[in-house]
Formats: C-alpha cells, structure tokens, sequence
C-alpha cells in the first residue's frame, strides 16, 4: 500500500482538500516544469525545430503507456474535452433517425456537441437518468444504459465515472452492446483516468477524451485523447500545419502538403509542442506511473472506507463500492442536515469539497490522509446534531 505523498505537493497545512475532482494540487514536481517551461521561453533562441515535436511525441508515449496503447500515434494533444469531442462529433457523420446515448447529468463538455451534431441533421439524443436512491442505484442505472442501446444507436458517450457521484460505468458490457449494433463508444474520462485503471486494449473504446487538470495532476488548458481505427482518416477540427507530412522540414512549409500524418496526428491542437505545458504533464504522467494507478485507487479506497461508514450511520447515502469508484464519492445528506449550513460550517473549517445536487462529493488523492477525513467527520458531526 502507497503512503501518502502530500510532502511532493504544496499544499498549506491548515488546508483540507478533498477536491480533486474540481482541480488537482500540482505536484511540486510539475510546478517545477512549469517554471522551467517559462525560463526557457525567455530564451526562444535555444528552442530548436525539433524542439517542437520531441516533448510532444515523449508525451504522447507516457499518456499510451498510462491507458495500455500501444501505438503512440493513436494519441492526440487537445486544449479541453469539449475540442476532444468535437473531433469525435464531426466525423461520427449522425444521420436523421439515429440516437447518440449519454448518461443523465452528463458533464456539459461531453453533450453539447453531440447536441448540436444531433440537431444539424435530427437523431436523437437520449439520456439515461440515474434511478432514485436504491440500494442497487448503480447496477440499476448500468442496466438502463444498455436497455437504450438499439439498432439506431450511433454512439454510446459516457464516462467511466459519473463526475457528481463516482458512479462507475461497465464500459466492457457497453462495448459489447455497442459492437454488436456497430455504434461507436466514447469514454470521457476525465474523472477516472490518473486515478482508476483504464485499459483501452480490455475496454477498445473508439475514443478516449481526457482533461489534464484533474486526476492527470496537470495544469489547465491541456488534456490528451485516443482515436481508434473509426476515426482514421477523418477531418479535424482544425488545419494546422503540424498536423501535415513532413512538417518537421522547416524550410518546406510552403511547399503545401495536401497529406495528413497517419491516424490520431491529425486530431491534435494548434500550436500542441505548449514549451510550458507539455512538459509539466509530461512530469505528472511520470510520477503518476511511478506510484500506479491501481494503488492510486486502492489508497483512496482504503482511506476513505471507515469514514464513508459512520457518514452511512449518521443516515447519508453512499452508493455500493461494486458501482462507484474509490476516489470520487457522492454522500447524499440525510434529512435534517442543511445544505447552505454545511456549506458554510465545512468553509469556515478550511475544508475543501464539492456540491452537486443534493450530494456532498469528496474526491481524495494520495495527498490526503486519516487527519483529513476525520476533520470532515468531525464537521459533519456537529451538522447531524444541529439537525436533530
């Protein structure tokens, strides 16, 4: 089992943050990068040609070594989720009387695309709601998912985790049912990938979208992606010229290249070689690998368990660990507790969570330990005992 690491981040002592699932902590490790990527651009003279292509590339290979691909070129440099999806919407070619299944609630940046692919040409977009708050919640809701799957079914895009409530998605049940009707499946994992195994050779989603700000420990404004076989050969979002062949020839730029670099090169930003952001993810994906992401997810796991259980006493909701992830968790209150007087009890304690709903969501990392949770508790408690 991993010992907590919150000596490699800088985080203040008196701070709480069980948060991760709104932003990551950058480890020191990648502040470090960072500050080095702005030294550098002080100094544009010693950036080189192929400079602007070999950082990416060592990213691109450390992002397939973290989802199990085995062909870097699969890998695409994006700026957000919603311009990851947008390449995957402009070239799933949604006809009228298809349908595009997405789970309720889904995060904005994996619907609204597909919202307005499916209105330029009438499919439908068909929303899976969770089912009330069962005992079976999870298993439940997985099974209406592929209830919905039908012939007319174009693409299944979800993610792997539910951001408001760390329900887990059976992505191998979905990529059968998907594959028998022939419609593409789109993982946003945003919320999983860096802190929940993700294997693309098992689970063979058609695309992968993934912000880097979160679970991957990067900064804003950069996150990676797979493309499968479906989307070679396809038309992205943009034409820039790192995206053609032999665009590493500087002096033969002008000479205009109507050929596009093979499979997922095409999918990528403008301006992707990022002399400050590609290597402070570079940085994070490596200690990532470096401590595992299954022990990543087993620490969050064993942490948080005891604690999950005295809120269950105290009368919350948490959903099964069979269906919800380790590291982001939805506590739905029970009746009595007030959700504005928490708010402001758990502020004013210099704790750091989230509200979605009527959930309390706690994401942990390794950064977190017992002090942390027990500070929560001990907050919560005195919330309970107001509400009685």
């Amino acid at each position: 089992m991993l010992l907590c690491q919150k000596h490699l981040f800088s985080l203040p002592p008196d701070i709480t943050y069980l948060n991760c699932a709104y932003m990551a902590p950058l480890p020191k490790a990648v502040e470090a990068a960072g500050h080095e990527g702005v030294a550098r651009k002080a100094h544009p003279f010693e950036i080189k040609p192929p400079d602007f292509f070999s950082g990416v590339e060592n990213l691109k290979k450390l992002f397939a070594r973290l989802v199990h691909v085995e062909d870097s070129e699969r890998i695409a440099v994006i700026p957000s989720v919603s311009y990851g999806m947008a390449n995957v919407v402009h070239n799933a070619h949604l006809a009228a009387g298809q349908n595009v299944v997405m789970v309720g609630e889904v995060f904005p940046s994996n619907y609204y695309s597909w919202q307005r692919g499916a209105a330029a040409c009438g499919a439908e977009i068909r929303m899976v709601e969770a089912p009330g708050g069962s005992a079976t919640r999870g298993a439940e809701w997985n099974a209406r998912l592929l209830e919905a799957i039908d012939a007319r079914t174009a693409a299944v895009s979800l993610p792997q985790v539910h951001w408001t409530d760390g329900t887990l998605f059976d992505l191998p049940a979905l990529r059968q049912k998907t594959r028998e009707v022939g419609a593409l499946l789109v993982v946003d994992g945003t919320q999983s990938v860096g802190a929940y195994p993700f294997d693309v050779q098992e689970i063979q989603p058609d695309a992968l979208i993934c912000g880097g700000y979160k679970w991957l420990l990067g900064p804003y404004g950069i996150g990676m992606a797979y493309y499968g076989e479906r989307f070679d050969g396809g038309t992205p979002s943009e034409e820039n010229w790192m995206h053609r062949l032999n665009s590493e020839d500087f002096q033969g730029l002008v000479k205009y290249q109507p050929l596009y670099k093979p499979k997922a090169h095409r999918y990528s930003v403008g301006e992707n070689s990022q002399f400050i952001h590609v290597p402070m993810l570079a940085a994070a994906l490596e200690l990532l690998m470096g401590w595992g992401v299954e022990n990543i997810q087993n620490y969050c796991s064993a942490l948080s368990a005891p604690y999950l259980g005295e809120l269950k006493n105290l009368g919350c909701q948490v959903e099964d660990p069979a269906h919800r992830s380790g590291h982001l968790i939805g506590v739905r209150l029970p009746a009595g507790v007030g959700m504005e007087a928490l708010k402001s009890a758990i502020a004013a304690a210099n704790i750091y969570v989230s509200f979605r709903g009527n959930s309390m969501r706690i994401a942990p990392n390794l950064y977190n330990d017992a002090r942390d949770f027990e500070h929560l508790l001990e907050v919560f408690r005195q919330e309970v005992q107001k509400g009685r």
